[in-house]
């Protein structure tokens, strides 16, 4: 077989499995606009009501704030400490190293099960359960390290002479970060932002043991599956779904532009 005909294969081989992890999305995101109260073929007609019931949903929306806000304060602490975590990984060398980005990195290794557990046992002994700062905190332990993976292949590209040079012409550590590290690092900092925010936003398990009153919106969700199977679901998942694959592509499209300007 040419090399022609392999590509050609293992193209459409691609193209089949992003179909099929694609598919169940699509389908919502097409029955959300049906006038049938239940997925149904033939639709029974293109409407907006279940995105009428959803906006107009006192519930639904306070929901969609509190992730909202959530993810937006998760991204910045997740992303800060996701910077100085690679940074201290980048920069020195020290005795417990391994055991520093171990523990750095166990967050994501966890079951959320086990994870969302553990923080409802830590939080409720200082009165965190049933707050939004308990939802921050718990999201911000868990988007850390997807933040810290980024900056640090970033870091990575970059010569450790940049910073020899900088603090040989007479730069402080602080100015050097800020006017050598800092704007390299500028891409995948963005990045980090879009991605730990959209974990957090998509991020049920965490919210579900912690938020008490104070739901997200997918545990607002689970809360409406309860009982009854509402096409409202449909229009709510085609919301979210948006919402999540904008954060990612932009945080592709950032780190993308960046890579092929330096390629040039």
């Amino acid at each position: 077989m040419t090399a022609a005909g392999t590509d050609r294969i293992l193209g459409g081989f691609t193209i089949l499995v992003f179909l099929f992890i694609l598919a169940p999305m699509v389908s919502i995101i097409v029955f959300s606009f049906n006038a049938e109260r239940y997925p149904s073929l033939p639709w029974g007609g293109f409407s907006l009501e279940w995105y009428r019931a959803v906006l107009t949903d006192d519930t639904v929306r306070r929901g969609l704030g509190r992730s909202l806000r959530v993810a937006a304060v998760v991204s910045v602490i997740a992303t800060f400490i996701g910077f100085a975590t690679a940074y201290v990984d980048y920069r020195f060398r020290f005795t417990g190293k391994l055991g520093f980005l171990a523990l750095a990195t166990l967050p994501p290794t966890v079951p959320v099960l086990i994870l969302g557990l553990a923080m409802l046992s830590f939080f409720s002994l200082i009165d965190l359960v049933g707050t939004l700062t308990g939802v921050i905190a718990g999201h911000v332990v868990l988007c850390s390290p997807f933040a810290m993976a980024l900056i640090r292949m970033r870091l990575a590209e970059m010569s450790p002479d940049l910073e020899g040079a900088a603090w040989n012409l007479g730069a402080t550590r602080w100015a050097t970060m800020r006017s050598v590290v800092l704007p390299f690092c500028k891409p995948a900092i963005f990045s980090a932002l879009a991605i730990t925010a959209a974990v957090s936003f998509d991020e049920f398990m965490i919210a579900w043991f912690v938020s008490g009153l104070n739901e997200t919106l997918p545990v607002r969700i689970l809360a409406m599956l309860q009982g009854q199977v509402s096409p409202r679901i449909n229009a709510i998942g085609s919301i979210v779904f948006v919402i999540t694959i904008t954060l990612v592509f932009v945080a592709q499209v950032l780190t993308t532009r960046k890579s092929d300007k330096e390629t040039r």
